[in-house]
């Protein structure tokens, strides 16, 4: 049986208390969920605002998906399929997903939708470009005369890119970080305990495996790593 990530997505803090608009929403899922007997293990409810950008149910119910090996199921696409932040968070997790009113959509399906959302953004930055050059036209003078010294600063070798994978594999860390921290609290402290309870939980390693103690010490090692490097910096 496939299991499942449920997200749900309300305009305002009124609605998300009502109901008003989420249980049609959870009705969707559900009903999607029993036609191809799938489990929802977790649900996620982002309740937004017109004055926030950050979508953090967004990025929980990613992480949940990824760690678990579930599948991300909405119930509408068609205004996500407008919301670039949402494609790109979707985009950069690799979860796999589906949407109720749109079960036919993929990973495909969004690649698509993200690509004309940056055709979009194309043709924005092409209309800016036009407009910057018909300011110097003018004898307007644009740009930062340091930019040279700080590319030079910001050049990226062969270092940086070590650095960039040090940084993706303390990150996919931190997303065990806080079911380690429930475990051990719970009383299983060692590595073999921890193990037996990261896969009854159903958490899958990075590479989509079950945890071994050698796996969960590896862990524990990049988390005790991370926290280094975080207090060196500090």
């Amino acid at each position: 049986m496939h299991r499942v990530v449920a997200y749900y997505r309300v305009s305002t803090e009124a609605q998300g208390r009502s109901g008003l608009g989420l249980q049609a929403q959870q009705e969707a899922v559900v009903r999607l969920c029993q036609q191809r007997s799938w489990d929802i293990i977790s649900e996620f409810t982002e309740i937004e605002s017109g004055k926030r950008n950050d979508r953090p149910q967004l990025s929980a119910a990613l992480k949940r998906a990824k760690v678990s090996g579930a599948r991300l199921v909405i119930a509408k696409l068609d205004r996500l399929s407008r919301n670039v932040a949402f494609l790109a968070a979707l985009q950069e997790s690799g979860a796999k997903f589906t949407a109720a009113d749109m079960p036919e959509a993929d990973e495909f399906t969004i690649h698509i939708l993200a690509a004309v959302a940056q055709r979009e953004r194309g043709l924005i930055s092409e209309r800016t470009k036009a407009a910057l050059a018909s300011a110097k036209a003018r004898g307007t003078r644009l740009g930062n005369p340091n930019g040279a010294e700080a590319i030079r600063r910001a050049a990226k070798g062969t270092s940086a890119a070590l650095e960039t994978v040090r940084h993706n594999a303390s990150q996919r860390a931190f997303d065990y970080a806080e079911t380690v921290q429930d475990i051990r609290a719970a009383g299983s402290t060692s590595l073999a305990a921890i193990a037996r309870e990261m896969n009854k939980r159903g958490i899958v390693t990075a590479r989509g495996g079950i945890w071994h103690p050698s796996s969960v010490r590896n862990l524990l090692l990049r988390l005790d790593g991370a926290d280094d490097q975080l207090m060196t910096k500090a």
